[in-house]
């Protein structure tokens, strides 16, 4: 006589298959997304977890044994289903509106590039171009000369290379200038950037032997002199970016370590970091080291990022002396660190614009960094009454309060210009989920939360976008 199934017995019959998961109407809109394996392999997952709840000894899902059990038990399978397919697509690379007046946010990318570069990428790059190919002659040509002569007009240096990120620009400088010597550096100097970045590390992994000279805060040129014997190749200038030593402070001007390198038959290597072209003191950023000064005081190599105020891509960009110059390009770790045809593309439509002067009208992050407390106020003023007329939620409180913005990216730490802040509360919903909430929209806005508020900076939000943000704020109670 056979044994009489359990409630768990039946219930674990009506389970859907995998199959039958697939075949459902949200399985086959699914399976156009993520396609059939990997849609497959997410269905099996959410099956066993069903199968491994009801067989629990204090089961999430109640054993049953009525005519509803396989209906219930196949929606709930759909819904993990699309709730998985959601997780799974959330870690792409997607489009973001950053709301939180950081300009140069690294996490959300650092710069937007220009319009022109946008255009660049998806009709001059994205296809067939001449990456290495040269029209005059119809053979292979160079890889990245227009960007070269870009970077060589704008700087005053002899020759320039590029390279996929700074870290990979200061591997190569040290590498082959001075792999098989010392480096000195002063010690206050040794900086550790976002993402666990270290001077020491890179200079570790080059070959180089790091000489480390000075104390934190004071180090003298007769530090480095003391410093140098056969063994030294380069005297190494860090730009610190994130922070600054303030007070009792004392080094050495590029000048003077440039006129102590060349009288020792030494170069001079500045790690300059957010890649300044024109001076920028006017909009509360005088520390940061302008690339041509340090060309024209005596560097001889400088290498600088062009993702964060030169307003373009991720490149580290390399510029000095060409007989230095062609020996890092003619080395064979230059081919491992070069860059594609892409970033090629976005740093030439952003260099040229630097050329012709107008890249506080199309650069986005020098022109956000250029706009004023008094158009921002203006400004959100007017979103504040667009966004009255679109919002019914009467619980959702908002106001405009002042504020600070930031750089950002390792530039100017000490510069924060004052802008106007849309500031959001709820009766019933906290800052956190107010800020949850938005980050989920669709497309994403990126705020702040602050003293229990909700803080949307309009600084870092182009204008084409308001209409997406005054959606993201209606449907935050809904």
């Amino acid at each position: 006589m056979s044994e009489k199934a359990t409630p768990k017995s039946e219930t674990l019959r009506e389970l859907p298959s995998v199959d039958q998961l697939l075949r459902t109407e949200v399985g086959l809109r699914l399976r156009t997304l993520v396609g059939l394996q990997r849609l497959t392999a997410i269905a099996r997952i959410v099956t066993d977890e069903l199968r491994a709840e009801i067989q629990a000894p204090s089961p999430a899902i109640p054993s049953q044994s009525n005519g509803k059990t396989r209906q219930n038990l196949l929606s709930a399978a759909t819904q993990r289903l699309e709730a998985l397919v959601a997780q799974d697509e959330s870690l792409s690379l997607r489009r973001v509106i950053n709301a939180t007046g950081v300009i140069l946010h690294t996490n959300l990318g650092r710069a937007p590039l220009p319009q022109s570069a946008r255009d660049a990428i998806a009709l001059e790059a994205a296809g067939y171009c001449t990456l290495e190919y040269d029209f005059e002659s119809g053979t292979r040509g160079r890889r990245g000369v227009r960007v070269e002569q870009l970077l060589v007009e704008l700087t005053g240096a002899e020759d320039a290379v590029v390279v996929n990120n700074c870290a990979a620009a200061a591997l190569l400088i040290l590498a082959v200038l001075a792999g098989d010597g010392e480096t000195i550096v002063s010690r206050g100097e040794l900086v550790e950037i976002g993402g666990d970045f270290r001077v020491p590390d890179v200079m570790a992994n080059s070959g180089t032997r790091m000489i480390d000279v000075g104390t934190t805060n004071r180090t003298h040129l007769d530090d480095y002199r003391r410093a140098i014997n056969e063994r030294t190749r380069l005297i190494l200038r860090v730009h610190p970016s994130n922070y600054r030593v303030v007070g009792f402070t004392a080094s050495p001007t590029i000048a003077e370590l440039a006129s102590l390198a060349h009288e020792s038959g030494l170069a001079l290597y500045e790690d300059a970091g957010s890649g300044v072209l024109q001076d920028l003191s006017s909009y509360g950023l005088k520390d940061e080291p302008i690339i041509g000064d340090c060309i024209a005081r005596g560097a001889d190599v400088v290498s600088f990022s062009g993702d964060k105020l030169l307003g373009a891509t991720q490149a580290g960009l390399i510029v000095g002396r060409r007989t230095l110059i062609e020996r890092l390009r003619k080395h064979s770790l230059y081919r491992a660190l070069r860059v594609d045809k892409l970033t090629l593309a976005a740093l030439q439509a952003t260099l040229t614009a630097h050329r012709r002067g107008t890249v506080f009208e199309e650069v986005p992050a020098l022109h956000m960094l250029a706009m004023t407390k008094s158009e921002l106020a203006n400004r959100t003023e007017k979103f504040l009454a667009k966004l009255s007329q679109s919002v019914s939620d009467v619980q959702l409180t908002v106001s405009i309060i002042d504020g600070e913005s930031a750089v950002g990216g390792g530039s100017g730490p000490n510069t924060h210009p004052p802008t106007s802040l849309v500031a959001l509360e709820h009766r019933t919903l906290s800052a956190d989920e107010i800020e949850r909430r938005l980050r989920t929209a669709n497309p994403p806005v990126i705020a702040r939360v602050s003293d229990g508020k909700v803080l949307l900076d309009l600084r870092t939000v182009e204008s084409r976008e308001e209409v997406e943000v005054l959606r993201a704020i209606a449907s935050v109670g809904s």
